[in-house]
């Protein structure tokens, strides 16, 4: 088949010189020549085709008739129309309705033959799988390592042959989602085989044990599972089953098409329809049309990692939706009685339409809000579930059933949270591609995650077993992987909704590594020179736009405004953004601190990081700026900050296999780095532009002396209201600010070693709208710290003789945050807004 089409890719070229052909011929602009070379073209073509063609018929009889017969139609189709064309000359043309003629029967046989050869290559593949099939079977059924060793060799040599020929069919596959199912049926054979050995393995050596046979059940399970979606994409919707389980089973394989993408773009195909001609089977389509949206957004009203904010927002749009359509609904009726049909008469319509469509994009935007959202706690996540598999594996071989049964159930509330951000994920991708993968990753990681308990459970009750401590290995590297691919969705699920092409990934049976099957991301590498010359294209973009940004704070900086002088928070963060973009630019000219592809990966993190903390700032800074195009503009380069920091740190997570795709990597990072440098610069740039014109007090670091307070040290750690609590003497001084602003020590400078300590420090309050807590939220405090920061005597004001040693208190002002402030204990320490 591979063949065939490569000749037939070779003949549809000189299909394109026949249509040529047929243009040109009352013209006479072709020279009688040309017409011939190009009828000797197509029948030399037509002739290899069929020769492909009758070679297929001689190997396989069930199709030999037909393929004879259609390829003799091409071959006696391709003479006639080189005929045709041998026979112009200058003064007499070519008769183009026989040459049309010609080229319909030539087209009518090539279909034919590519069908009996799709007919060969379906048997071929179908058969395949069947062996698969059988050779699973006699697994299942041994009962003795000798019998299981010959089996499974069998098995193995059925394993290739079958990825042979799904990989040459996933590539000739058209229809985007079937491609996507294929790849996952083989992804899932792929990473099965080698914990089909190992589970069969322990399960023969302790064959009492319910966990073991637990472990190989499943496995054979879900490689059965997977050569049905090969046999159903093969057949192209036809399941292979009873008839009982027919429905069912199609059902679940075609659920994917229902997320809440696809229902919602469905009905604003419908509401777009509307808007040009009026049905009345719209009053039935409609409805049930709306209500499969407002089913699918209850996964995210329901779903426990929603936080409330964004369901709240949710709910809200749904009910306008609601209402809008109803009100349509509403005047379809109306106008129907009426006897109207089309919409161009009725503007009321027309206006009612639109609302709808604004209302439906409402709520789509919010559904994809909470799913990125989700997806912002996903690394947290998979790292806790990285943790949490070492941990079984430790407590499994040490025995320690008590640990390991509180460990398993943390790890299954981390399963679920991973599976959560997958199904919502799957509701907001764009593409059926992103929609296949992350449904069958969310099935995969579903089925197989909770069996690396269960493979624990058999080393606890074993724990001298060698085969069973290989059979968790295993399994706990499947979870690596799965979590590995729920990292690559939320990345691409990111880069679709930018509007980026998608990059589609062929698996292949069997792969290199540790087992044959999978293989761990490899270790820190340098790159080479050439590979140093290839990406320094994008360093020097890179360092552009650092530069740009750089010399932006640099022009603010040097103002002299009283608003941004030298502690100015966000100055501060550009300039450390800045500096860590120029190492990465170095990295990529072979120079600088980093030196290997781990060192950039780690500085790429601290940047993501460090942008976070920059747009935490600057959105704390944009509730003051007044209403208007500036403010607009502000935000809307700011909204795009998470989705650069999301695809930066999901792109620094992404594992690599082999030399090659690390040096991908590193090119990914370099441009997701200067991305978000592009970014964030035109966030500063439009900042400082709002404070000058605005007047507004700029974010500042504050720094405090590091004393001791009646003999009590500060804390390690406050939160933004406990250093509040802490300067607070519980009265109001003052009216309220126009901002929330952090109440700020002003006590002595650091005394001297020939000094005395001062017997209390002295502390100013700002004018401030935070709300007084009775309780303290000291994180590190002792109980006589406490007493001794919220004693009156500690918090009294500071009289005005004491300003020259004061911090101007107006320059030290700053935006409250909800997380904590760090304070470093050097000779001041500093706190910052994080």
């Amino acid at each position: 088949m591979h063949h065939i089409i490569k000749f037939y890719s070779k003949l549809e070229k000189r299909n394109i010189n026949i249509s040529s052909l047929v243009e040109h011929s009352t013209a006479g602009s072709l020279r009688p020549s040309a017409v011939a070379r190009v009828g000797q073209a197509v029948n030399l073509a037509v002739e290899r085709f069929v020769t492909v063609g009758e070679t297929i018929a001689d190997d396989y009889s069930e199709v030999r008739q037909g393929m004879y017969e259609a390829c003799k139609e091409a071959r006696q189709a391709g003479g006639a129309i080189e005929h045709i064309c041998d026979e112009t000359n200058e003064e007499v043309t070519f008769d183009r309705t026989l040459l049309i003629r010609a080229a319909k029967c030539l087209l009518a046989a090539i279909t034919r033959v590519l069908l009996l050869a799709d007919i060969v290559v379906v048997k071929q593949l179908l058969l395949a799988k069947d062996k698969v099939s059988h050779s699973l079977d006699r697994l299942e059924s041994v009962n003795n390592f000798t019998e299981f060793v010959k089996a499974f060799s069998q098995f193995g040599s059925e394993m290739v042959e079958l990825a042979h020929f799904t990989g040459d069919r996933q590539n000739d596959l058209k229809d985007e989602r079937r491609r996507a199912q294929m790849a996952a049926a083989r992804q899932v054979l792929e990473r099965s085989t080698m914990m089909l050995l190992t589970s069969s393995k322990t399960c023969l050596r302790h064959p009492d044990s319910a966990s073991a046979r637990e472990n190989r059940d499943t496995v054979f399970c879900q490689m059965r599972r997977a050569m049905d979606l090969i046999h159903y994409v093969v057949k192209d919707g036809v399941v292979n089953g009873s008839e009982g389980s027919v429905h069912r089973q199609r059902e679940e394989l075609e659920n994917d098409r229902g997320t809440a993408y696809a229902c919602m773009r469905y009905l604003q195909k419908l509401l777009e329809r509307g808007k040009i001609t009026m049905d009345t089977s719209y009053q039935e389509v409609l409805p049930s049309a709306l209500e499969a949206v407002l089913e699918r957004t209850q996964d995210f009203t329901d779903s426990a990692y929603t936080i409330h904010e964004y369901r709240e927002a949710i709910l809200e749009a749904s009910e306008r939706l609601k209402s809008e359509m109803d009100h349509l609904l509403g005047l379809y009726a109306n106008v129907v009685q009426v006897g109207f049909q089309d919409t161009a008469n009725c503007p009321e319509i027309e206006e009612s339409v639109q609302a709808c469509i604004n209302s439906a994009r409402d709520l789509s935007r919010h559904l994809a809000n909470a799913a990125i959202n989700q997806a912002q706690e996903l690394s947290t996540a998979t790292k806790q579930g990285l943790e949490l598999v070492a941990a079984i594996r430790q407590q499994a071989v040490g025995g320690d059933t008590d640990r390991l049964r509180h460990t398993s159930d943390e790890f299954q509330d981390s399963i679920d949270h991973i599976l959560e951000v997958c199904k919502l994920l799957r509701h907001v991708a764009v593409s059926e591609t992103l929609q296949v993968s992350a449904k069958f990753t969310e099935i995969n990681l579903r089925v197989y995650g909770p069996q690396v308990v269960t493979a624990a459970k058999t080393v606890s009750l074993h724990p001298g077993s060698k085969i069973s401590q290989e059979n968790l290995e295993v399994f706990a590297e499947m979870y690596q992987w799965l979590v590995s691919d729920v990292t690559t969705i939320v990345k691409d699920v990111l880069d679709a909704s930018q509007s980026k092409p998608e990059k589609q990934v062929y698996m292949s049976l069997p792969r290199p590594g540790k087992h044959g099957t999978t293989s761990k991301p490899l270790k820190a590498v340098r790159l080479d020179t050439e590979e140093q010359e290839r990406i320094a294209k994008s360093g020097l973009e890179m360092k552009l736009a650092t530069s740009e940004m750089e010399a932006e704070a640099d022009k603010w900086q040097e103002s002299n405004s009283a608003q941004m002088d030298e502690n100015n928070d966000i100055v501060k963060r550009a300039k450390n953004m800045s500096s860590m973009a120029f190492s990465m630019y170095q990295f990529t000219k072979g120079e600088g601190p980093l030196k290997t592809t781990q060192d950039l990966f780690t500085q790429a993190e601290y940047f993501a990081e460090e942008a976070n903390r920059l747009y935490k700032v600057i959105r704390q800074f944009s509730y003051q700026v007044p209403g208007g195009a500036q403010k607009k503009d502000l935000l809307e380069n700011l909204d795009k900050v998470p989705t650069f920091v999301q695809r930066l740190q999901f792109t620094v997570k992404d594992h690599t296999v082999g030399k090659a795709a690390t040096f991908t990597k590193v090119d990914n990072v370099i441009q997701e780095t200067k991305n978000l440098m592009n970014v964030i610069s035109k966030v500063v740039t439009v900042c400082f532009e709002c404070a000058t014109k605005f007047n507004i007090t700029l974010p500042q670091r504050v720094y405090i002396p590091c004393n001791e307070l009646n003999g009590g040290v500060l804390p390690g750690q406050l939160s933004p209201q406990a250093l509040n609590r802490i300067l607070n003497d519980r009265k109001a001084i003052g009216e309220e600010a126009a901002a929330a602003q952090v109440v700020v020590w002003e006590a002595r400078a650091a005394p001297r070693a020939e000094e005395a300590v001062p017997e209390t420090a002295k502390a100013e309050r700002l004018p401030d709208r935070t709300r007084a807590y009775d309780n303290w939220g000291c994180l590190d405090a002792t109980k006589e710290t406490r007493d001794a920061l919220g004693s009156p005597s500690c918090c009294s004001r500071t009289s005005a003789k004491n300003t020259s040693e004061r911090r101007d208190v107006e320059n030290a002002k700053t935006i409250i945050k909800n997380d904590c402030i760090k304070i470093d204990y050097t000779n001041h320490f500093v706190i910052y807004i994080d």
